[in-house]
C-alpha cells in the first residue's frame, strides 16, 4: 500500500482535492452569496445565489479528476524506468511493483475515473462533457509515451491540464446556475465575475507549473540527453532553459501585479502575495541563476510546488476579502 501511494503522488492527489474544494467554497459560494437576484417565487424581494450543483455530483467529479491525475502517475513512472534511473537512482516500477501489476492500476483507475466523469456530465445534462475525461486520459498516456519527450509540448500538456482543474469546478457548476436561476428568477444571472476569478487562479497554476516542468527538466538532464529526449534543456541548453524559467517568472509576477492594481486592490491581497508568492519566486530565479548541482535545482522545483500551493490558499483570503468587503 506504501508503495502504491507513492506511485500515485498522493500529495499531490491531495493538492488536487485542495484545489477543486477551495475553487467550490472558498471563491465561487462567497461570489455567489454577493450576486443578488430576484425570484419568481418571492417578487420583488432580493435573495442571494447559492450554490445549485449537488454535493454528491462535485464528490464525484473530484474522484473522477483524481483518479485520471493517480492514473496519469502510474503510467508516467512505467515508460520512465530508464530514465529515473540515471536520475534519482531508484524506481517503483519494476521493484516494489511489477510492470504488469503497474498497467493493471493504470487501466482500473483511468476506466474508473472515465465512467465517472461520464455520469457526473449526464447528471449534469451535458452528456458530451464526459468526453473531456476521455480526452485527458488519453493524452496523460501520450505525453508519457511520447509528447513528454518532445519540445516543449509536454510541458504545455502538463500545464494546461493542472489549470483545467480549477476551472473544471466552475464549468459543472455553471449548468445547474444557469438551469436554476433562468427558470426561477425574473433575469438570468451574469457568472462572468466566477469565471475571472477562478480563470485568474488557472493562469497562475498554467504558468508556475509550466516553469516548473521546464526548472525539472534542466534537473533532469543527463537522463533526457541519454535516451535522446527533445526536452527544452536538450535542445536550447542549460542556459537557456533557465533564461525561459526566469522570463516565465517575470511573466507570473508582471500579471499578478496588474491584476492586483486594476481589479483586487486589496491591502491583504498585497501583503499576502508579496510574502507567500512573489518573495519566493524571487528566490527561485536567486536559486536558478547560481544553480551547479541537481540538488540545488531540485530545491528549486521543490519551491515552486509550494508556490503553487501558496496560490490556492490564497482562495480562503479572496473567500474573506469577497464576503466582508475587506479593504
Amino acid at each position: 500500500m506504501k508503495a502504491f501511494l507513492k506511485l500515485v503522488r498522493w500529495p499531490n492527489l491531495c493538492i488536487v482535492v485542495l484545489t477543486m474544494v477551495m475553487m467550490r467554497y472558498a471563491v465561487i459560494q462567497p461570489l455567489l452569496n454577493k450576486m443578488d437576484v430576484s425570484l419568481l417565487s418571492l417578487p420583488g424581494t432580493i435573495s442571494s445565489m447559492s450554490l445549485q450543483s449537488p454535493l454528491v455530483n462535485f464528490v464525484l467529479l473530484v474522484l473522477a479528476t483524481v483518479m485520471i491525475t493517480a492514473g496519469g502517475y502510474v503510467i508516467n513512472d512505467y515508460f520512465d524506468i530508464k530514465t529515473d534511473l540515471i536520475n534519482r537512482g531508484k524506481v517503483l516500477v519494476g521493484t516494489s511493483i511489477p510492470r504488469r501489476q503497474a498497467m493493471m492500476w493504470h487501466n482500473i483507475l483511468n476506466i474508473a475515473g472515465v465512467v465517472i466523469g461520464f455520469y457526473v456530465s449526464w447528471k449534469t445534462g451535458f452528456s458530451w462533457m464526459g468526453i473531456l475525461f476521455l480526452l485527458v486520459s488519453g493524452l496523460l498516456y501520450f505525453y508519457s509515451a511520447s509528447y513528454k519527450r518532445q519540445f516543449l509540448i509536454g510541458n504545455i500538456i502538463v500545464a494546461l491540464l493542472t489549470a483545467m482543474v480549477p476551472m473544471l469546478v466552475v464549468i459543472y457548476e455553471a449548468p445547474a446556475l444557469y438551469r436554476y436561476y433562468s427558470l426561477n428568477a425574473f433575469q438570468p444571472p451574469d457568472l462572468s465575475i466566477i469565471f475571472y476569478w477562478v480563470g485568474g487562479f488557472a493562469i497562475f497554476a498554467f504558468l508556475t507549473t509550466l516553469t516548473r516542468e521546464i526548472i525539472k527538466d534542466i534537473e533532469d538532464f543527463e537522463g533526457d540527453i541519454a535516451y535522446g529526449r527533445n526536452t527544452i534543456p536538450v535542445v536550447i541548453g542549460i542556459l537557456t532553459a533557465k533564461i525561459v524559467s526566469v522570463c516565465l517568472i517575470i511573466i507570473t509576477l508582471t500579471l499578478l501585479s496588474i491584476i492586483w492594481f486594476l481589479y483586487i486592490h486589496n491591502t491583504i491581497t498585497l501583503i499576502y502575495i508579496s510574502v507567500a508568492v512573489a518573495a519566493p519566486l524571487l528566490f527561485v530565479i536567486f536559486q536558478l541563476i547560481i544553480s551547479k548541482s541537481r540538488r540545488q535545482l531540485h530545491s528549486a522545483s521543490r519551491l515552486m510546488k509550494i508556490i503553487m500551493l501558496a496560490g490556492i490558499l490564497y482562495s480562503v483570503v479572496a473567500r474573506f476579502i469577497i464576503s466582508y468587503n475587506l479593504p
